[in-house]
């Protein structure tokens, strides 16, 4: 198939020109091996397709034929390769992108007005998901995740600063609950739980050389931190959620935070993606708009 198709390529340039010395020149090869190649081409198809003398070429009416069905057919697989080509010369297409709910409103919400602007050709493809996954199985470009879930042979680039979980309740539930000081005392609390790949996310807590993680037992969980929230401010029990997302929440007196001392820092979210070779323009556009400044931290 490919000597098939590098051999109807070469038949139309010589049936176009009607001369194998100017369609050796365009194609860049010599005569004999454009002659080679259409004996060649002719001898697959059992069919002469061009009529020669010593002094001119003209395609057959097979010849022809073939050429009026050809050179669309060409034309359009010129047009893809320039398409692919230019995906890798200029940001442009689609860009199948993975990314947690959280992750979105914090890293691409705030930039994409602008990303959209200047690269009015780029189409993100955005699927919300918590869990980690599989870029190459899914067909995705690229994904953000938390550092400590990236697979070891993605090449991850900082989008975030480091990050905390915040430990919250509402004003309501602590009318009738005390406020736990010590990790342990969330033994006797409603504690809301977040699923994470299936399985319940548990709390880490950590205080000078200190360390211990609690299962999260109460009456509900989600696979949404969003909907986790929701059940805190409805005064369900406690939860947890990234701490910066709270801010305005606490601030305005909606949330209680607890156990802020024993909540440490954790490294936070990466774009990742499966090589350094041959991406499209596109995302290399994105990783750049993307990439955290750490000069700006």
């Amino acid at each position: 198939m490919r000597n098939n198709l590098e051999d109807l390529s070469a038949f139309a340039a010589v049936a176009r020109e009607r001369s194998f010395t100017r369609a050796a020149a365009q194609l860049g090869i010599s005569q004999s091996a454009l002659s080679h190649s259409m004996r060649g081409l002719e001898r697959r198809l059992g069919l002469q397709l061009l009529a020669r003398t010593t002094r001119s070429v003209s395609p057959t009416a097979a010849g022809a034929t073939l050429l009026q069905e050809l050179a669309p057919a060409l034309e359009r697989i010129r047009q893809a390769v320039a398409e692919t080509r230019k995906q890798r010369d200029t940001p442009s297409g689609r860009i199948r992108l993975v990314i947690p709910r959280v992750a979105t409103e914090m890293v691409l919400l705030p930039k994409l007005a602008r990303f959209a602007r200047t690269y009015p050709e780029i189409v993100l493809e955005i699927t919300s998901s918590n869990d980690p996954v599989d870029l190459v199985a899914g067909e995705y470009d690229a994904g953000v995740q938390l550092g400590e879930f990236i697979q070891r042979d993605m090449i991850a680039v900082r989008v975030t600063k480091e990050m905390r979980l915040a430990v919250v309740g509402s004003p309501q539930y602590f009318k009738s609950h005390d406020i736990p000081k010590h990790p342990q005392d969330l033994k006797e609390h409603a504690c809301i739980g977040f699923r994470f790949s299936n399985s319940l996310y548990r709390w880490e807590f950590e205080k000078g050389r200190k360390a211990l993680t609690v299962s999260p037992q109460g009456p509900a969980s989600f696979d949404d931190p969003d909907l986790v929230i929701q059940a805190v401010l409805n005064g369900v029990g406690l939860g947890t959620s990234v701490e910066e997302t709270l801010t305005d929440l606490i601030a305005k007196g909606k949330l209680i935070q607890v156990l802020q001392d024993w909540c440490p820092s954790f490294p936070g979210y990466f774009l990742y993606y499966p090589s350094r070779r041959n991406h499209p323009a596109a995302l290399a556009a994105l990783i750049a708009a993307l990439r955290l400044d750490e000069s700006a931290v």
